[in-house]
């Protein structure tokens, strides 16, 4: 049994011999924060949806107590975000790019023996190009590769922690109340109420049509959706809990984790029945 304990599940905090000892179990799970690096309004670093994904993916491997044994790569740090270039301090990949990084990164992951890898996604922008990009590398290399955004998996399970909105926005009390307990010295306490005004009003769209829309459209004036002044240090911590919890439930269900279908294997289309 690979030697993983609570307190070593972090990728980059491990010798290559033990981490060759974890990939060796079939059982073994790799899991890739993706984030960002992006405006989240006048009051919260750049890198809040990085660190949030770290933190819950963290915290869910330590839940799991090496069964299966998990490792958590370090935060893929830059994303799709070219929305929030209008409001500075944003560094953005195109879906090439971004497809290009986590194609190289399951290709090693492939390369040491991993044969399940687990994408945890902290930015809304990344949702649809994760999502394709997931099911583009189970196809090319044949390992089951999962893709998730947690905060839409929770939200019953959160929103009653909420004073004053249902769901994760950006920048609002949600992300707010991560950062206040992830790291308090980064969050401009003295510009909660800047975060909040807004004008002219938003521009919303259609429900059930997509197109880009940057940030400017979407939250004019301070790049905020939502209201970070209810945010609080106990709120981030109840938070962080029920998304590792969820992440845990999901990395032992047994549904997510078989080989993917070979669908581009010569004659594959002879036969609609899982081969095995």
């Amino acid at each position: 049994m690979p030697a993983v304990t609570p307190r070593d599940v972090e990728w980059a905090h491990l010798t290559g011999p033990e981490i060759r000892e974890v990939a060796a179990d079939p059982a073994a799970i790799a899991i890739l924060p993706v984030g960002s690096l992006e405006q989240h309004g006048p009051h919260l670093p750049v890198f809040t949806d990085t660190r949030s994904a770290s933190e819950a993916a963290i915290r869910a491997a330590r839940l799991l107590d090496g069964t299966p044994p998990a490792l958590v790569l370090p935060g893929m740090w830059t994303g799709m975000s070219e929305h929030h270039l209008p409001f500075g301090g944003t560094i953005s990949l195109n879906y090439a790019e971004f497809h290009g990084v986590l194609r190289g990164v399951t290709r090693s992951l492939r390369a040491l023996g991993f044969r399940r890898l687990l994408m945890v996604n902290g930015h809304g922008g990344n949702i649809d190009p994760l999502a394709v990009s997931a099911r583009e590398l189970a196809h090319e290399f044949g390992l089951a590769v999962v893709a998730t955004t947690p905060w839409a998996s929770t939200t019953e399970r959160i929103a009653p922690l909420l004073e004053r909105q249902r769901n994760v926005q950006h920048a609002c009390e949600a992300e707010t109340s991560l950062m206040m307990r992830m790291t308090p010295a980064l969050v401009r306490r003295d510009r909660l109420e800047d975060a909040v005004q807004q004008a002219p009003a938003p521009r919303e769209g259609r429900p059930g049509y997509s197109r880009f829309w940057s940030f400017s459209e979407r939250a004019p004036v301070t790049g905020t959706r939502g209201d970070p002044r209810a945010g609080t240090p106990e709120k981030g911590e109840a938070i962080l809990q029920i998304l590792a919890e969820e992440l845990a439930a999901a990395i032992r269900d047994p549904a997510l984790w078989h080989a993917p279908d070979d669908v581009w294997a010569p004659g594959r289309g002879q036969g609609p029945t899982v081969p095995g």
